[in-house]
């Protein structure tokens, strides 16, 4: 009895075997349709950019819930590989090399930042793939990839882009300020930042009366804040990372700074914590940003994806409202993804020529690339706090506590003028 059943599940094993082997076209395609597309990327995870590293992840799983619950693309589930950077750029290199030889991942995208976007390129471009950037300034400038897009709306030429606005509303007040002052972190991005505001200063005819660096980790920015108050500038340009900027809008508050402008390109203070913290410190500061409330910048999707931020980010230790990178972190990936639909595959080639010539809809508006990658035409905002109340979250949550003052097309109030005033 024993033997016959033994028998019997032999041969329908053994039948299986054979139907499997006849129709292997038939069974292997379903499993080959369920395979997951794999997304490769380093993210600062810990280290001076954790927070908003952290923040931009939260955004990326919100696309990747959102495009899964779709049906994945190509009809295949959408899944992340990703390692901490640590905020370190020397960690770059070697987590997209294993991305790329050992875990296989069928499309790449980049941390988060200027500083650890660039070591990524040299392996990216080795492998010829497409490579969607989250914040990096004037990145492609050294390396004239044609497959590198970043979702930063600074414009196709990114250091002048970054500061344009804010010489341009200056020199449209009367009487026309006639200096300027140049301080900046002595790192990539800053530097590159003061690079554009040098070249936008002498363009517009401003003065440059104080061009100075200060190393990251300085701790009392006092000093430094009197130094450009003893040139008596008219315009004071900032570029910094968030320390730098909670120090220098301190200090300035500290000593009274006399300016008729004041700001410019400072990271940080687009973050909810810090406006928090700084409060009435920022009233009448005038600097970049790339969303806020209000009706000119109410796009399609965007308050949707912010709903279902704000819940996922609570608890996390991250920027609560999420205004500033999150949308863009969902952004680029909303571009590849609808590239990766469009062109029917992971072709690269198929995916940066598709991706050149096409407009993307998405949740911070149209967004189309201009030949170097960056986007086709500058969104890069000037905006201007007002009236900020102390110890208030939800006042950012509402229109008119930032005001858009440039560019025109989005321009949401008149600019209060002087800055002390």
């Amino acid at each position: 009895m024993n033997k016959r059943r033994s028998f019997m599940r032999a041969s329908l094993t053994s039948g299986v075997v054979a139907l499997a082997v006849a129709f292997g076209s038939l069974v292997s395609f379903p499993a080959q349709a369920a395979k997951p597309i794999k997304i490769g990327f380093s993210m600062a995870l810990s280290g001076g950019l954790a927070g908003a590293g952290k923040a931009a992840l939260i955004a990326m799983n919100i696309w990747k819930d959102d495009i899964n619950k779709k049906g994945g693309l190509l009809g295949r589930p959408v899944e992340f590989v990703y390692y901490d950077d640590a905020t370190s750029p020397s960690t770059v290199p070697g987590i997209y090399t294993k991305l790329l030889d050992v875990d296989k991942v069928d499309l790449v995208v980049s941390s988060y930042g200027t500083n650890e976007i660039s070591p990524a390129m040299p392996i990216v471009m080795r492998k010829k793939l497409v490579f969607p950037s989250l914040f990096g300034l004037a990145v492609n400038d050294q390396f004239n990839y044609n497959r590198y897009f970043q979702i930063m709306p600074a414009g196709p030429h990114p250091k002048l882009d970054w500061s344009r606005g804010f010489f341009q509303l200056a020199a449209e007040q009367k009487p026309k300020p006639e200096t300027v002052a140049i301080i900046a972190a002595d790192s990539d991005f800053a530097l590159a930042a003061a690079a554009g505001a040098k070249e936008n200063a002498k363009k517009f005819g401003f003065k440059i009366v104080y061009d100075k660096t200060y190393p990251p980790g300085t701790p009392d920015f006092t000093p430094i804040v009197r130094a450009i108050q003893a040139t008596q500038a008219d315009l004071v340009f900032v570029a910094s990372y968030p320390p730098g900027s909670v120090g220098i809008v301190k200090a300035a508050r500290e000593i009274g700074l006399k300016a008729k402008m004041f700001g410019g390109g400072m990271v940080g203070l687009q973050f909810a914590g810090i406006q928090k913290n700084l409060g009435p410190m920022l009233d009448n500061i005038v600097n970049y940003h790339f969303w806020v409330p209000a009706k000119t910048l109410n796009f399609p999707g965007i308050n949707e994806f912010l709903k279902k931020y704000e819940e996922a980010a609570k608890g996390k230790g991250v920027d609560p409202l999420g205004q500033y990178l999150p949308p863009y972190a969902y952004a680029y990936m909303q571009v590849l993804g609808d590239a990766v639909e469009a062109t029917h595959g992971l072709d690269q080639a198929k995916l940066a020529a598709y991706m050149h010539s096409h407009t993307f809809n998405t949740v911070v508006g149209k967004v189309r690339f201009a030949k170097n990658g960056e986007w086709a035409r500058t969104r890069m905002l000037m905006t201007q706090f007002r009236n900020v109340k102390p110890n208030d979250l939800d006042q950012f949550r509402k229109e008119g506590t930032q005001v858009v003052l440039y560019p025109r097309e989005w321009k949401s109030g008149k600019m209060v003028y002087p800055f002390n005033e």
